[in-house]
């Protein structure tokens, strides 16, 4: 090994799609020139979107080739493949996004495309903001296909109200679209496949509809999918693995682990070989530290700690900090 394992930090990537706004930058304090920030890619192991190092010895190289370097040291002895298997992100949906699906890993594998289930944990949101998630009862292909030519998609998806610190799942081949006015931490398989089935009329910057993939979707889409997809909130305890703080897990499904922690005193990370422990601090300010130095990370930073390491902590600054923490199972 190179260079002894450290907690990584990174610079966002950031894409203007033409839905976004800049609440992102805005909210976290972000030093960034005036722009859209649809989407801010937090870690990210992508040819389209590759993460650099923002700190320590490894700062200004990029994530694969700390995998490279650090290998299961960094990722842990639990994820399989070679890179980093997740997509941690921020969105700002300042208009709707387009009526979409992704495939799942059973319909990637027959009709193409890079698997991809994820979900969503509402930072911040609109009053009256939503989500479409999933198929009402009852609609099948053709009721779907008449939506489609009648643009007629309130008939036949399911609306979730959501609000701050509300989460929605989303398998592969679950129809979905965030509507305007969320502010949301999405965390997905590391894929970047999209089938859009609708856009709402709208044109992109050449003037143009966006391409849309109908039939594409109507392969990958789970019509029998009737499960809710609002996740039920987390069961918060005192304890449970956090010293003296509350922490409880939003979501956990066969790709990654989503917990939050009420960070009101100092704790000493678990040692987690099998998998690393990627944090975002969604509000205050939090400091980590290692035998080898520390890290301040204000609202809106995200960090990752390689699974080898050992004798970390972290611990809020000024007042209590509300954590997020994505490991794989």
């Amino acid at each position: 090994m190179a260079e002894e394992v450290y907690p990584l930090c990174f610079k966002p990537v950031y894409k203007d799609y033409l839905w976004g706004g800049d609440w992102i930058v805005r909210k976290y304090n972000r030093q960034a020139p005036p722009g859209v920030y649809a989407e801010s890619w937090e870690v990210a192991d992508r040819p389209e979107g590759m993460s650099a190092i923002t700190n320590g010895a490894l700062a200004g190289r990029t994530l694969q080739e700390a995998i490279d370097m650090w290998g299961r040291a960094l990722l842990g002895s639990h994820v399989k493949g070679e890179g980093f298997p997740l997509l941690i992100k921020l969105i700002d949906s300042r208009q709707c996004l387009s009526v979409q699906v992704h495939p799942s890993d059973e319909t990637a594998a027959e009709f193409g495309g890079e698997a991809k289930t994820e979900m969503w944990y509402a930072l911040d949101a609109a009053p009256g903001a939503q989500v479409y998630a999933g198929l009402k009862p009852g609609v099948g292909p053709e009721q779907f296909k008449r939506a489609i030519e009648e643009q007629s998609f309130a008939e036949v998806l399911k609306t979730v109200p959501v609000g701050k610190g509300d989460a929605v799942f989303i398998p592969g081949g679950r129809v979905h679209a965030i509507d305007a006015g969320c502010l949301l931490l999405e965390v997905q398989q590391n894929s970047n496949t999209t089938y859009r089935i609708y856009d709402w009329g709208r044109v992109g910057a050449d003037g143009r509809p966006r391409e849309l993939h109908v039939d594409k979707a109507m392969e990958v889409i789970t019509w029998d999918d009737n499960a809710e997809p609002r996740l039920p909130p987390p069961e918060m305890k005192k304890g449970a693995g956090c010293g003296g703080n509350t922490c409880g897990v939003i979501c956990r499904n066969p790709y990654f682990i989503l917990s939050r922690i009420e960070l009101s005193n100092s704790l000493d990370l678990p040692e987690t070989p099998e998998t690393f422990q990627a944090f975002f601090v969604a509000e205050g300010t939090v400091r980590m530290q290692w035998s080898g130095g520390e890290e301040a990370l204000p609202a809106g930073t995200t960090c990752m700690v390689p699974a080898a390491m050992t004798g970390c902590r972290i611990e809020p600054v000024g007042g209590d900090a509300d954590v997020l923490r994505i490991t794989v199972p």
